[in-house]
């Protein structure tokens, strides 16, 4: 794999941004065999430019900018070119380039000869434009840097690229690529295969923009949000394009096997974010979110376990590997994004539990008094019972029945007492790895604030 930067735009490229693409590549796990940097290849580039100069198919143009007074064609009347520049002899143009007046190298598009322009896309099919609609496009600007139309393609014929796939927004670049790729290569040489995809787009249908929608297109975002990296990439494939059977949930290995350029859409993706989200979660589209919980249930407890420790040890909380390993069970049907373990398990991890509403504790058609029975009576048997599921299920089913109470206004209470809230884990593997000493303290206290 070739890991390319085109960083030829020097206001566009920043060493913030380059480090983001890094990051978020390596983060995604694509490595790559060989890196190349646009910015360093320029001496191809020129050669290149001055290649297809030297073939009459480009020429100088002083001008220093095409003022609206110059040819124009098409519904549209855009520029096309400058005939006065188009037209000026070589001699003349060497000796105003011997002189050093400055210039641009504008490709001489064939004009007047009714030609075409054509080229097959993967995705969109047969694609023509009449020559005599394409402007002379710019190949090396005024200051000597190449353009983008030039540097990609020099690129592409240098490092072999048999495939360019890209966003469907650069679907009229390409008319312009194929005459420099024709101008360049040999006669009768290859294309390369082109495939142009659809869009990512927000909600309201605008084109997806970092100084727009800020930090929901960048991929790091999604990477300190708590996502796994293959739920993401899977959430990516998804946006345009789909398996034949429609299945979502995919690994990589089975995204590798079934994608094809065939099955993408031509229709934009929408990527459903609110904007501005009321709750973390409403950053992110609900999809990606249900397939980062699909891969996080499917990944190995161990697996899991490994990924969520740094997430916890990073807010100061100490834990160790055995017990995040015990607590990953109780909670992976339970998060959505790595970093909802802070909120999942919280008290697990912290020595004293965060205030919470006294009535909480109270049970369903019960009142105080039943809270209180329950606790004291909870107290009493769990200070004689082995702290493991089994006998902590057997234990704490006979203390209801003994009181006459049903199981869950038994458990309520004390589920309330030791996690500081009604929705937690299943009660007797939380009482587990919480330990007897933490379930005690925590059930005194909660007496205490039910009296």
């Amino acid at each position: 794999m070739i890991l390319r930067l085109d960083d030829t735009d020097v206001e566009r490229n920043t060493e913030a941004s380059v480090n983001s693409i890094f990051d978020g590549l390596r983060w995604l796990d694509l490595g790559w065999d060989e890196q190349y940097k646009q910015s360093e290849r320029l001496a191809l580039h020129r050669q290149i430019a001055d290649a297809i100069f030297q073939k009459g198919l480009a020429y100088r143009d002083f001008t220093p900018a095409h003022t609206g007074d110059t040819e124009k064609s098409g519904a549209n009347q855009a520029w096309l070119f400058n005939p006065g520049m188009r037209e000026l002899s070589r001699a003349e143009s060497d000796r105003r380039a011997a002189a050093g007046e400055t210039f641009a190298l504008r490709f001489r598009v064939p004009r007047g000869a009714g030609e075409q322009v054509r080229f097959t896309d993967a995705v969109y099919g047969m694609q023509i434009k009449e020559a005599d609609d394409i402007e002379d496009f710019a190949l090396v600007r005024s200051d000597g840097m190449p353009t983008y139309h030039l540097a990609s393609c020099a690129d592409d014929i240098d490092l072999k690229i048999s495939h360019i796939i890209r966003g469907q927004d650069h679907l009229s670049n390409t008319y312009k690529h194929v005459l420099i790729f024709e101008a360049a290569q040999a006669a009768g040489a290859a294309l390369p295969q082109f495939a142009h995809l659809p869009l990512l787009v927000a909600p309201d249908g605008s084109k997806l923009s970092k100084r727009r929608h800020g930090p929901v297109v960048s991929v790091t975002t999604y990477r300190d949000a708590g996502f796994l990296s293959a739920a993401f990439i899977n959430f990516l494939c998804l946006l345009g394009w789909s398996p034949k059977n429609d299945r979502e949930h995919m690994t990589i290995p089975e995204l590798t096997e079934a994608f094809s350029l065939e099955g993408i859409n031509r229709a934009n993706a929408v990527i459903n974010f609110k904007e501005p989200a009321a709750t973390p979660e409403e950053t992110f589209d609900p999809k990606a979110l249900w397939l980062n919980a699909e891969h996080i249930r499917a990944l190995p407890v161990d697996d899991l376990s490994a990924r969520l420790l740094p997430t916890v040890r990073d807010t100061g909380f100490q834990v160790t590997p055995e017990k995040m390993l015990a607590i990953t069970p109780l909670i992976r049907e339970r998060i959505k994004l790595l970093r909802d373990v802070l909120t999942a398990a919280d008290f697990f991890f912290v020595d004293q539990l965060p205030p919470y509403d006294p009535a909480e504790l109270i049970p369903q058609k019960g009142d105080t008094a039943m809270a209180l029975k329950a606790l004291t009576r909870a107290r009493e048997v769990l200070a004689q019972t082995e702290f493991k599921h089994d006998p902590l299920d057997q234990a704490m089913r006979a203390a209801a029945q003994e009181l006459g109470f049903k199981a869950g206004q038994m458990f309520q209470p004390i589920r309330v007492a030791v996690c500081g809230r009604k929705n937690a884990p299943p009660l007797f593997e939380t009482l587990q790895v919480l330990g007897k000493e933490t379930t005690l303290k925590r059930i005194d206290q909660a007496i205490k604030k039910a009296q």
